[in-house]
């Protein structure tokens, strides 16, 4: 039988040994178990995270976000990964780059540098290129994003109108998408978000 926590795809951040022993519920014995467990704590924190104003930028809201997102089935949640991965930046550099793309948004919304949207799919994609935490980063960069959006005043990406969990021609699209913006090119993101 195939390990239910094995990547799913390239796209897929893998886990170690250890972090993948820090897997909560003990009758996970199969992907779709995983991700109907993280499912359904994630629409808990959604309920939370859109029932009032949140600051989302700001270092200790986004890791309480993660936590609140996970922590029915990782006990690592809401922790900054301190491992190498396929995807993201050292791991040392995880906090000062945070801190830097947190300042970074602040300003472009303060001073008007992009509209809202362009703003949103900037912080996004810069999140998901920090890659914090040792999974769950795109679920999290998406709902901090559309929480930054609904405090600009602008309504929710669609992301697609997919689940971009499941490998698929959806989440193909926007892997692809944030593989351009890793070249600069953020137009494929900016129309994935609101396709």
């Amino acid at each position: 039988m195939k390990d239910p926590l094995e990547d799913q795809d390239d796209a897929s951040t893998p886990l170690t040994e250890e972090e993948r022993q820090d897997l909560i519920p003990s009758y996970i014995a199969l992907r779709p178990e995983l991700n109907e467990a993280e499912q359904d704590n994630i629409l808990e924190a959604e309920e939370w995270a859109f029932s009032r104003t949140r600051d989302v930028l700001d270092e200790r809201f986004l890791r309480g976000l993660h936590k609140r997102m996970f922590h029915r089935v990782w006990r690592w949640a809401g922790k900054f990964r301190q491992t190498e991965r396929n995807i993201g930046i050292d791991a040392y550099r995880i906090a000062p780059e945070l801190r830097q793309l947190i300042d970074d948004c602040r300003y472009w919304v303060e001073h008007g540098t992009y509209d809202p949207d362009e703003v949103a799919v900037r912080f996004h994609h810069r999140l998901v290129s920090i890659h914090p935490f040792p999974n769950g980063n795109g679920r999290h960069a998406r709902m901090a994003t559309d929480l930054l959006l609904v405090s600009m005043g602008r309504p929710r990406f669609t992301w697609g109108r997919a689940n971009l969990v499941d490998p698929g021609e959806t989440r193909q699209r926007y892997v692809d998408a944030l593989r351009a913006a890793d070249h600069r090119d953020i137009r494929l993101l900016f129309a994935f978000a609101r396709s």
